[in-house]
């Protein structure tokens, strides 16, 4: 009788085993994964009108998955003049909203998923394969860090540095790790945000002071978690209030354009 039970249970334990493991390999991109603006494709690429090749941003999401304001950023971005290209690293995996466990899809595995993007993207005629940057919210500001560290790069796989990098209230180590950036990076953060902590992000800066490429950052006072956003403030579910600050949005709207421009257009 045990043995016949198990020989029902184990199809299901292997395919559960199965499903963990692919969840724990970084996600691979080709021409079926891409998408237009709202498709819900892993890559939703989203071009400005012209025939290009564009500078392109990728945009990492939240531990919220895909939101309306991912999808704001993409369009700000096409209106800035860059091809901007959603990479959901949630969906491919069945998930949909990580704020309760957010080690659950770690920033590291995500910085993968965003190096392989990039290595596909470069591969588009309508990409200026030597001209991309990569922006991060939240658990996608912590992804943005790990893919500007020389370290991550797949070089093996036909990666290469990202020119430039934004994080928006990334967690921040606190100066633990040290390992150095290979990509110019600029962090935003909000100094009431008690979900990632402006100190630690600003210790991470300073203990990074002396590094070929030292991080820039920029601590808007009174700012709450997602700044950006143009929620009113409310208490997440996790406990932290986050919600929209208009005058430190619009900062960092400029401070981000100005920061992508120098780098990834012809000057």
């Amino acid at each position: 009788m045990a043995k016949a039970a198990l020989a029902l249970v184990l199809p299901f334990v292997l395919a559960h085993c199965a499903s963990l493991q692919s969840m724990r390999e970084p996600l691979t991109y080709d021409a079926n994964s891409v998408g237009g603006p709202n498709s819900g494709a892993v890559l939703e690429l989203w071009r400005p009108a012209g025939a290009g090749p564009f500078p392109a941003v990728l945009v990492l999401h939240s531990c919220s998955g895909v939101t309306d304001n991912t999808r704001a950023w993409a369009g700000r971005l096409v209106g800035w003049g860059y091809a901007a290209v959603i990479v959901d690293s949630f969906g491919p995996r069945n998930q949909r909203s990580l704020c309760d466990h957010t080690n659950f899809i770690p920033t590291t595995l995500r910085a993968q998923d965003a190096h392989n993007a990039a290595i596909y993207l470069r591969t588009l005629p309508d990409i200026q394969a030597d001209r991309m940057g990569i922006i991060g919210f939240s658990h996608g500001g912590g992804t943005t860090l790990y893919a500007a560290i020389g370290e991550e790069i797949p070089v093996g796989r036909g990666g290469r540095p990202f020119q430039a990098a934004v994080a928006y209230y990334p967690p921040c180590s606190g100066g633990k790790i040290l390992t150095p950036f290979a990509t110019d990076l600029l962090i935003l953060v909000g100094k009431n945000d008690t979900w990632t902590p402006a100190d630690l992000c600003v210790r991470t800066v300073e203990a990074r002071a002396h590094q070929a490429r030292p991080p820039a950052i920029k601590v808007y006072p009174g700012a709450l978690h997602s700044f950006d956003i143009a929620y009113s403030p409310m208490l997440s579910s996790t406990g932290h209030m986050f919600g929209s600050n208009p005058e430190a949005a619009a900062d960092s709207f400029a401070m981000t354009k100005a920061f992508l421009d120098a780098r990834l257009k012809v000057q």
